[in-house]
């Protein structure tokens, strides 16, 4: 069993960093992975690690110069929603927002389909988490493209070409927030078939867990191949150094949760995020203001 150290825990985000995908094989990346760790030292880990990430995140906010956009993937049970939980909860709920993108609605379907992402991009201060994305439309449109509604659009669905020209607009779109100072940070949970069939069997038996089972997701099991042939398209495409990919073995939750803390920590870290200095009134002022707050009584 291998020691959880700290100069352990900071090597892990980059033994699943994509940073140029175009000889990407997602095949190549394990699911099953977990470092040899012990679970119960692990969840200690991450439990302990939350303040830190808090911490740098109230920094991001109170400079006010950069945002971190969270692109959060991963089939159907690959663990998203547990996973912002057990990582993210040491955060000031002021400072972040986490977003889900569902089915379209009229008024989104009647502008291009980026349009209702653009309008969840986190402001300059924030950290963002989109609990599925903008990939979704390159993922579950491009498997399912004979239902997508192509009116207005130019190009044939049934074609490369037309999801060549949408990703290369979403590699140009991160790109453009980078430059804005909004950083996109892209992770797939990265899970094999039979784990997601035992998790969809653990949901359908406990009745805590009933409410997440969605029949639905039995019927598009039969597409896995398929979505895995469009993560692998989209990763290709998408990843750079201003918005690399994290394919994160996702087999042992409790092993993607501590890979993903250290990467956002890292991430983040890289910002180099400090406050903004007091003003030279107040610094000139420190023994006087100080005094003042001595001396102030509430009244009655």
């Amino acid at each position: 069993m291998t020691e959880l150290t700290l100069d352990f825990a900071r090597t892990l985000p980059a033994r699943y960093r994509v940073r140029e995908g175009s000889a990407f094989t997602l095949d190549s990346y394990p699911t099953r992975d977990h470092g040899d760790l012990d679970k119960k030292q692990v969840r200690k880990w991450v439990r302990q690690r939350r303040a830190h990430l808090g911490a740098l995140q109230e920094r991001i906010a109170a400079e006010h110069r950069h945002a971190l956009l969270v692109v959060l993937q991963g089939m159907d049970g690959a663990g998203k929603d547990s996973l912002i939980l057990n990582v993210m909860t040491g955060m000031n709920p002021q400072g972040t927002r986490v977003v889900s993108f569902k089915k379209p609605s009229e008024i989104e379907q009647a502008h291009d389909y980026l349009w209702r992402v653009h309008m969840a991009v986190p402001a300059r201060g924030q950290v963002g988490v989109f609990n599925r994305s903008h990939y979704e439309d390159v993922l579950v449109a491009r498997v399912h493209a004979d239902r997508l509604d192509t009116a207005g659009m130019q190009g044939n669905p049934e074609t490369e070409a037309f999801w060549d020209g949408r990703l290369t607009d979403i590699r140009n779109f991160e790109s453009y927030l980078s430059r804005q100072g909004i950083h996109t940070f892209k992770i797939m949970l990265h899970m094999s078939p039979e784990c997601q069939q035992k998790r969809l069997l653990r949901r359908l038996r406990r009745p805590d867990k009933r409410w997440k089972f969605d029949e639905s997701d039995l019927a598009e099991r039969q597409f896995w191949p398929a979505y895995q042939q469009a993560y692998q398209e989209a990763i290709r495409a998408t990843s750079c150094k201003h918005a690399p990919w994290l394919v994160v073995p996702s087999d042992k939750k409790w092993y993607a949760r501590l890979v993903v803390m250290e990467a956002l920590i890292e991430r983040l870290e890289g910002l180099s995020p400090e406050p903004p200095p007091a003003s030279p009134e107040i610094l000139r002022n420190l023994d006087r203001l100080e005094a003042r707050i001595k001396a102030s009584r509430i009244g009655s």
